[in-house]
């Protein structure tokens, strides 16, 4: 949004995470260079999970009573053809792309994830590419020994990265933390878009590969990050 690469934005929260205000985000909706869509955190991740399912809406009581069917045309009040009781219609939300980013993943572009998935998996089957990126590639047998923390296919999948700290700065379960400062660095930074463009000159225009990103946090940065202790999950038996 800073940079001015986008349109329209279809989301139900944007800010800056621990601090508030996206002031980017801000700006621009307040002169009208985006177009907005609002939903609900439960709307948005319905509409994605209708894309995930292939059907055009999903009925819900949620949104009825807010101002939410008045601003959104994705959201429309029906009756239920069974009941007549008054519902919602969440229009399905099909993305062109999902980028994605997931603890580790094999060539093919099988992958798992874990810890506070969201809405990724209905995002990536409800998009049409998925361009996944990985803090680690590995062997396919790693993937196959444990099909339930598949986040998606690898036939779904239309690109797969290898991009180490990919997450930065918010925090990957079994990798490292979430990088507080960054967060109220950028407030600062992106408070004026004078700051902004001296805080993309540092962290993005220069940045071709993970490992200038990985340059530009610095080797202590990241060691502070680190894990301090490991929550090993228990483990299963597929045997049969």
């Amino acid at each position: 949004i800073g940079a001015g690469c986008v349109r329209r934005v279809q989301a139900a929260w944007v800010g800056n995470v621990i601090t508030g205000s996206g002031y980017n985000f801000r700006r621009a909706v307040e002169a009208g260079a985006i177009a907005i869509e609002d939903h609900s955190n439960l709307t948005i991740a319905m509409a994605l999970k209708a894309g995930a399912m292939g059907v055009p809406f999903m009925p819900a009581r949620t949104a009825l009573g807010s101002d939410l069917l008045a601003t959104n045309p994705g959201l429309r009040k029906i009756s239920c053809p069974f009941t007549a009781t008054p519902l919602a219609a969440v229009a399905a939300i099909t993305p062109d792309v999902a980028l994605v980013h997931v603890q580790r993943a094999d060539e093919l572009g099988n992958s798992h994830a874990w810890g506070s998935l969201g809405v990724m998996r209905d995002a990536c089957l409800a998009s049409r590419h998925v361009l996944l990126t990985a803090e680690e590639i590995v062997a396919t047998e790693r993937i196959t020994r444990d099909p339930n923390r598949v986040i998606v296919p690898g036939l779904r999948v239309s690109a797969v990265c290898h991009a180490p700290w990919g997450a930065h700065p918010a925090p990957l379960p079994g990798y490292y933390n979430r990088d507080h400062q960054a967060f109220i660095d950028y407030r600062r930074d992106s408070r004026t878009p004078e700051a902004f463009a001296r805080w993309r000159a540092h962290w993005v225009d220069p940045v071709r590969r993970p490992e200038d990103y990985m340059g530009c946090l610095g080797v202590e940065r990241m060691q502070a990050l680190g894990l301090t202790q490991h929550v090993l999950s228990e483990p299963v038996d597929y045997g049969y």
